[in-house]
């Protein structure tokens, strides 16, 4: 099969989701890296009119929309399954990407985590405080549904890896190491075991900021 490539700015928790998947199916594939401000270039817009990332390549077939991607890579890279064959297990998986996408990274971490890392690390800015504290209300809805919908399962699907983890779980490392995840998420011990175990899978080991940063400088 041919390469895919994913264009991507390094450390984008989106981006993570989609390298992750690949890694999860051993599949062959090229990092494409953005610096955050060409999101908005031309030659991006020419792939994603709405200026996000990532963006898939593969075969003259481009994507963009991280679920989407996700998806079709399950489709065309069948194995190991990512999507359960009990409908009750599909849709729960399908419920946890869009509380990610709609709850978890919309006012969560992309205010928390910007504020924290991105605002200071990368754009050299003060830390808005207030902006966090206006999240957290927010935030502790979020982490607390996700716990519950997790419940006693290693993974929020059931006894496998899914989509949902691979979408989810990047977002919350990036905000494990603020100093809000102690209220958030250390609170909630099978969450926290969860993020534990996907940290540890290969597929996040081989994509953490620094192995991506180390891809982008290869590419």
């Amino acid at each position: 099969m041919s390469e895919f490539i994913v264009h991507s700015v390094p450390g984008s928790p989106f981006g993570r989701a989609v390298l992750a998947a690949l890694e999860e199916k051993g599949a062959r594939y090229r990092l494409a890296p953005l610096a955050p401000s060409a999101a908005k270039s031309p030659e991006h817009l020419a792939r994603h009119p709405f200026g996000r990332i990532p963006v898939l390549e593969h075969d003259g077939f481009s994507l963009y929309e991280t679920q989407a991607i996700l998806r079709y890579l399950d489709c065309v890279l069948p194995q190991p399954a990512l999507t359960p064959a009990d409908p009750r297990r599909a849709a729960r998986m399908d419920q946890v990407m869009n509380i990610n996408d709609w709850y978890l990274f919309q006012g969560v971490c992309n205010v928390i985590a910007f504020q924290r890392i991105i605002a200071p690390r990368l754009l050299g800015l003060k830390t808005d405080e207030a902006a966090i504290e206006a999240a957290m209300p927010r935030a502790r809805t979020v982490l607390a549904e996700l716990a519950r919908l997790l419940g006693e399962k290693p993974y929020f699907a059931g006894d496998a890896v899914s989509l949902a983890d691979l979408l989810v779980a990047p977002q919350i490392d990036f905000m494990a190491p603020t100093p809000e995840w102690s209220e958030l998420g250390i609170p909630h011990a099978n969450l926290a075991g969860w993020l534990h175990r996907m940290q540890a899978r290969p597929s996040f080991v081989a994509t953490t900021w620094e192995r991506v940063s180390e891809m982008a400088k290869a590419a």
